[in-house]
């Protein structure tokens, strides 16, 4: 299943008229944070397939009753497991705290509490389809992983902890270019987990497991 992800930045190259014959094949959008919602409309709109979507720290709180806190025709994942086309779908949005009030924003502690109230989740999703996750959507990267030292960009401790217990087949994130020690390490395998970076797209081609 050809799926195209997209966080951070507004591409040119998707955001026009003719990006559905640039690529047809593509059956499902993931948004992984920090874009405009008229762009991922755009997008669902265009290719007329499922969306999913996670928060990330420049986005607005989200809120069911207020128009531009949410990309109407599209699903907010964060905090959810869900099943689409195939793939069982997990989301978990935003970044590490690093100003006061950040929409957002958490520190390590209050990431580790989202976390705990995920996992069942997941874990109950995977025992009744009988088979692992497929996908994990985030905004921010692992601790260690495609992140930064700078306050804004250090990854979240907690999300390693769904790696080393869920293990989806794959994990994609945004909020950090390739620069410094993460050059050219845009996917990184860790425990049984394809770590990807799509900041600003990725097509990538994903199957459901077995």
């Amino acid at each position: 299943m050809k799926i195209l992800a997209v966080s951070d930045e507004a591409i040119d190259r998707l955001y026009n008229t003719q990006v559905k014959e640039t690529y047809p094949d593509v059956q499902m959008l993931f948004g992984c944070g920090d874009l405009e919602y008229a762009y991922l409309e755009f997008l669902v709109t265009v290719f007329n397939v499922p969306l999913f979507y996670v928060p990330g720290n420049h986005d607005p709180q989200y809120d069911n009753h207020r128009a531009r806190t949410r990309a109407e025709g599209g699903t907010n994942l964060d905090g959810q497991v869900t099943m689409a086309n195939g793939l069982s779908i997990a989301g978990l949005g935003g970044s590490i705290r690093y100003r006061p009030s950040g929409p957002n924003q958490y520190t390590q502690l209050e990431m580790y509490l989202r976390v705990y109230r995920l996992l069942p989740k997941i874990l109950l999703h995977t025992l009744m389809n009988r088979r692992r996750l497929d996908v994990l959507i985030t905004h921010s990267p692992p601790f260690g992983i495609h992140d930064d030292t700078d306050p804004a960009h250090q990854g979240l401790r907690a999300l390693n902890i769904i790696l080393q217990v869920v293990k989806p087949r794959f994990m994609l994130h945004g909020h950090t270019i390739f620069y410094k020690h993460n050059i050219n390490s845009h996917i990184t395998e860790y425990y049984q987990t394809q770590v990807v970076n799509i900041y600003p797209y990725r097509l990538m081609d994903i199957e459901p497991g077995s």
